[in-house]
């Protein structure tokens, strides 16, 4: 059996293409135009050609408006800690999960001030990046903690797919309430595909921090179970619909009003929803769908709206 590092080199050697991603990740400034990099990346990422004069697929899409939807709301909308005050105005403040404690930067951060139990996020990652869960602070190991969320907070994360939105949040570092479900033993995540107000499709994230890593399940808006893989495989357990399946709905489809498209993520605590985050390109929009027909079906879900600029 290789090693992790003969593993790499093997890639490397067996795909080229491995080499130049991995330079596109560490160095993402080398191609300063947006469309000029999200061109140069897709080739090496997707399986077919990048359409942006007549995009078709759903992961097109998504490329389309990175470039062209640039609405400054959107800004707030993708801020972690910002995004709190404006669904609890549209939707209600019960559907927040409570803050803490804000801090400009990881190194200000006033542990003595902290609960036992609590959430550390940095407001401007994703993909489960600058999360730090403690559930006993009397054994928290800071200085990985602090490891972790100034990894976090130097990332520059429209660099790397060119999601502009992030471009300009004001990076901070907030302490959340501790939330776990009882029935599950985790935090499951709910996250409802939203077109232009309309829930068509969600996935539930299970198994977070398991050897067999996470799972995604993938269901339609009546919460059929979907033939659909991205990412990571099914759970090989039966997921029960969750109790405020109807709530997160109609919170998302309200949360997603006049939004082309965006993915509204909930919580459930005890049958109770918990607003997430909003999510405008999932997976950076290069997050390839199994069978490829729901690529398109997707893509035919999302109607473009007209050229907006910065």
């Amino acid at each position: 059996m290789r090693n992790p590092l003969k593993n790499a080199v093997h890639a490397l050697l067996h795909d080229p293409r491995h080499l130049v991603f991995a330079i596109f990740r560490r160095m993402p400034w080398l191609i300063p135009r947006d469309e000029q990099y999200l061109r140069a990346y897709w080739r090496l990422t997707m399986d077919y050609p990048l359409n942006l004069e007549h995009p078709q697929t759903f992961n097109e899409k998504l490329q389309w408006l990175k470039l062209y939807n640039r609405k400054e709301e959107y800004v707030t909308l993708v801020d972690k800690y910002a995004v709190k005050e404006y669904v609890a105005k549209q939707i209600g403040e019960e559907y927040v999960i409570p803050t803490i404690g804000k801090w400009d930067k990881p190194s200000d951060i006033e542990w003595d001030k902290l609960p036992n139990q609590f959430v550390l996020k940095t407001n401007h990652d994703g993909g489960g990046n600058g999360i730090v869960v403690c559930k006993d602070n009397s054994k928290l190991n800071k200085r990985k903690a602090l490891r972790e969320l100034r990894h976090s907070f130097y990332r520059n994360v429209y660099l790397i797919g060119r999601e502009w939105p992030y471009k300009k949040v004001k990076k901070c570092v907030f302490a959340e309430q501790y939330m776990e479900d009882k029935q599950f033993g985790e935090l499951r995540d709910y996250k409802f595909f939203c077109f232009n107000g309309e829930v068509k499709a969600m996935y539930i994230a299970t198994e977070r921090g398991t050897k067999g890593g996470v799972h995604f399940d993938y269901y339609d808006a009546d919460f059929n179970h979907l033939a659909l893989q991205q990412g990571h495989p099914m759970s090989q357990q039966k997921i029960e619909k969750p109790q405020s399946f109807e709530l997160m709905k109609q919170l998302a489809e309200k949360l997603s009003k006049g939004i082309p498209h965006v993915r509204i993520d909930f919580y459930e605590v005890e049958g109770k929803p918990y607003f997430g985050e909003f999510t405008f390109f999932h997976l950076g929009g290069t997050g390839g769908l199994k069978p490829e027909k729901w690529d398109k079906i997707w893509g035919d879900w999302i109607e473009l709206p007209s050229i907006t600029h910065c």
